[in-house]
């Protein structure tokens, strides 16, 4: 499952491991200290490598009461 967000942009840092992200259907692989910055209304989704990936995610003053909304995705078969 995905997510995207209203008003509120994002930016995601890996510290540890690697992975892959999926913004809007595309995929791009990440590894340590890949950032990227997620306007709002992209869906994103992430998955880890084998070593596993851990983020940081920063993201803009939250509105009152959330913005976030599920949103669907489907990774490409590997």
């Amino acid at each position: 499952m995905g997510h995207r967000h209203r008003e509120q942009e994002e930016a995601y840092l890996v510290i540890v491991g690697s992975g892959e992200m999926m913004l809007d259907g595309d995929v791009i692989e990440l590894g340590q200290w890949d950032l990227v910055r997620v306007a709002p209304a992209t869906v994103r989704a992430f998955a880890a490598g084998p070593d596993g990936m851990e983020i940081i995610a920063v993201g803009g003053p939250k509105p009152e009461g959330g913005d976030g909304e599920p949103g669907e995705v489907a990774w490409p078969d590997s």
